[in-house]
């Protein structure tokens, strides 16, 4: 994979913070725009208490409408784990569904066990979930469009391609951040800024959040501390455009 991965300690800062938070910052550097990069409302976060996640995407084709010949249900799934070792860890599984609507589910208790055991940290199908009972032992975060009791005749066509899951593009690699807001794809050549900038963009809008709580705040006054947030952002723009000058 041409592209440079986040350290431990990276991966690990950017997974503390949540996916509209990350938005936010992305928006800064203004590269793509601003209804770009991120899955729409078809896509629903299946355990949403869970925290952040954050990993390189493995991204795979999927159907179950009909019976293919001569293979049997799940049989692509060892070669989509052989192949997701080609990807940085942590990994997120990323399957398109090619049925709609969807017939069956892509994912149940097998697969989700699966990848946590070969070095994933979430699951996205455009596709349904089922077991969705059984995985909370797993404390493994999944994203799905529903949810269908039957894998039907599940099937994975392609591993390793570029794939549209909820109107977001993602290619493998491709690092994606996620949690019970949503799902974001961030891009590789900004990705360090926005580990760096996550942090000044919080304590930007902590200063309207904290004026909120005293009890004397004013409508007048509101619209200062209001500016006060707006300036900060602004600094962060141009320190974000600064980045991009420098790469």
């Amino acid at each position: 994979m041409n592209f440079k991965t986040l350290t431990k300690k990276q991966l690990e800062e950017i997974a503390k913070v949540d996916s509209p938070t990350v938005a936010n910052v992305i928006e800064l550097f203004g590269i793509r725009s601003q209804i770009e990069g991120y899955c729409d409302g078809r896509m629903k976060a299946i355990y949403p208490e869970l925290p952040p996640t954050v990993g390189y995407a493995v991204t795979a084709t999927f159907r179950s409408s009909y019976q293919s010949m001569g293979k049997d249900s799940y049989g692509g799934i060892p070669q989509y784990v052989l192949d997701s070792q080609s990807i940085p860890t942590p990994r997120i599984a990323v399957f398109q569904d090619l049925d709609e609507p969807s017939k069956s589910a892509t994912y149940g208790e097998v697969l989700v066990s699966t990848f946590k055991k070969f070095g994933f940290t979430g699951l996205i199908t455009s596709g349904a979930a089922r077991d969705i009972e059984q995985c909370i032992q797993f404390n493994f975060p999944c994203w799905a469009s529903s949810i269908i009791v039957s894998h039907g005749y599940h099937e994975l066509l392609e591993g390793n391609i570029p794939v549209n899951v909820a109107g977001m593009q993602v290619r493998p690699g491709d690092l994606i951040h996620a949690d019970a807001n949503g799902i974001i794809n961030i891009p590789h050549s900004i990705a360090e800024g926005v580990v760096e900038l996550t942090g000044p963009y919080m304590k930007a809008e902590q200063i309207v959040m904290d004026y909120l709580q005293e009890p004397d705040a004013n409508p007048e006054d509101y619209g200062k501390v209001l500016g006060k947030m707006r300036d900060r952002i602004a600094g962060l723009k141009k320190q974000a455009q600064k980045m991009l000058e420098n790469d």
